[in-house]
């Protein structure tokens, strides 16, 4: 075998020894990743395991103190942490940091399930239990799982992604049926009836879906129709819905 015949061998050898730990170093880092986001669904469960019932109130970052539907959060926060309820946000500012400022001046726990985003997301200091996340699927799941009802103020893309997230969690049964409220009457208005004049017009979705949703503009309403919805059957997941809420 000539020199560039051997030469050429060498090369070709090397390569492939380069590739093979590229993609080494590429599986370490995936299943490092991967034990990541177990740690998220551990850890949440160990501290929020015992948050029952709780509410998870959803809404805009950027809604200011002086705004009224922060002021309307705050106190709703506060009278559903009166009457026994965890509230549970996403930790940060504007509706985030309200629902929290209510809860925390109440009977029960304010819950923060903090993400970690490039912008916007500061935690706010009205949290008596905290968790951090990196991932927001792993955070959805912990927003659902230990949930009572759902709550959604204003809100830009992230809210709207929450709200329609448990609307199909709820409908495809991967999650159990509970009061969904949409807060502000002139800023859902618009988008249900989208909701009925497209989806429902057009037979993609049910009658019966609608249902999922009731839009208010009174905080006591919230919490009057969650005990009405819970009076027979009460808060505790049956086992059955333990099961379902496995399957998330």
């Amino acid at each position: 075998m000539n020199r560039a015949a051997k030469e050429k061998i060498q090369t070709l050898s090397e390569m492939h020894i380069s590739d093979l730990e590229r993609s080494t170093m590429t599986k370490a880092r995936e299943s490092w990743h991967i034990f990541g986001i177990i740690s998220e669904f551990v850890t949440a469960a160990e501290q929020l395991a015992h948050i029952r019932p709780a509410v998870s109130i959803f809404g805009s970052a950027r809604i200011k103190p002086e705004e009224a539907y922060y002021a309307k959060t705050e106190e709703l926060g506060l009278l559903l942490s009166n009457a026994g309820f965890a509230v549970i946000s996403g930790g940060g500012p504007g509706i985030m940091e309200a629902a929290n400022k209510g809860a925390f001046g109440g009977k029960s726990a304010s819950v923060g399930l903090n993400i970690l985003l490039p912008h916007e997301q500061t935690g706010n200091p009205y949290q008596n239990v905290s968790v951090n996340f990196r991932h927001f699927f792993s955070r959805k799941v912990a927003f659902v799982k230990y949930a009572t009802a759902y709550v959604v103020m204003p809100g830009g893309f992230g809210t709207i992604d929450e709200l329609f997230e448990a609307l199909t969690l709820i409908q495809t049964g991967k999650a159990r049926k509970m009061p969904i409220f949409l807060y502000g009457s002139d800023f859902w208005d618009g988008l249900w009836a989208w909701v009925k004049d497209q989806m429902l017009s057009r037979k993609l979705i049910s009658v019966e879906d609608l249902d999922l949703v009731q839009i208010t503009d009174d905080p006591h309403f919230i919490v009057d129709k969650i005990f009405d919805f819970y009076e027979k059957r009460g808060f505790a997941p049956t086992e059955s819905e333990r099961a379902q809420m496995m399957q998330l």
